[in-house]
């Protein structure tokens, strides 16, 4: 197993894959004076990683964007890492690349998109969709029936009620409290959330 990424959010992975038995070979980061993380040996940059054969990977990179980009360019194979404490339901369907948090749940008839982020005791209740390369933060809650584009940021502590469509590379500020659908790159904050401006940067 690769990890690209050497940051908070690569100890984390890391401390996951070591607690479900995975196995790590190789740390892989941009930043050139990088030789050790965590006792693992930094092999290289993630373009590196793109010319070996065969390579089983995790980004541990928390920027969504980020997070895409690296994933287009090293290609292979991508692996899951989900706590052995967070709570999965059988009928929840789970991207290549996607990372579940410790006291996270996911629940019944769930799809979780390609390198999704759940993180720590966060909720995502039934029947909702979490596009590719989506953040769900710490003790954000999802309620039912829930679309979530791709991209899309959700903060710590916020809250989503039921059936709402949030659309692609949104922002959904830390706290915040969502009663209607939020469009395409759009950031929205308070309780009741409201917009206050657009990404437009991420429409490229």
């Amino acid at each position: 197993m690769n990890i690209v990424g050497a940051s908070g959010h690569a100890k984390v992975i890391i401390e996951i894959l070591k607690l479900t038995g995975q196995p790590i070979d190789n740390i892989w980061d941009d930043n050139s004076s990088l030789i050790e993380f965590e006792g693992f040996t930094v092999k290289g940059n993630s373009e590196m990683l793109s010319k070996t054969k065969s390579h089983v990977s995790i980004i541990a990179i928390g920027n969504n964007r980020i997070r895409k980009r690296i994933a287009e360019m090293v290609g292979g194979d991508f692996e899951v890492a989900i706590h052995p404490k967070s709570s999965i339901s059988p009928t929840a369907y789970i991207g290549k690349g996607t990372v579940i948090m410790a006291n996270a749940t996911v629940s019944s008839c769930v799809n979780l998109g390609k390198h999704v982020i759940i993180n720590t005791n966060a909720s995502v209740d039934h029947d909702c969709k979490i596009g590719d390369f989506a953040h769900i933060s710490p003790q954000a809650g999802i309620a039912g029936g829930v679309s979530i584009g791709e991209g899309t940021h959700v903060g710590i502590g916020a809250s989503i009620i039921q059936g709402l469509k949030i659309g692609n590379w949104a922002t959904i500020g830390a706290g915040a409290v969502v009663l209607k659908d939020v469009p395409d790159f759009a950031v929205v904050v308070g309780n009741p959330a409201r917009i206050i401006k657009y990404n437009h940067e991420f429409e490229q």
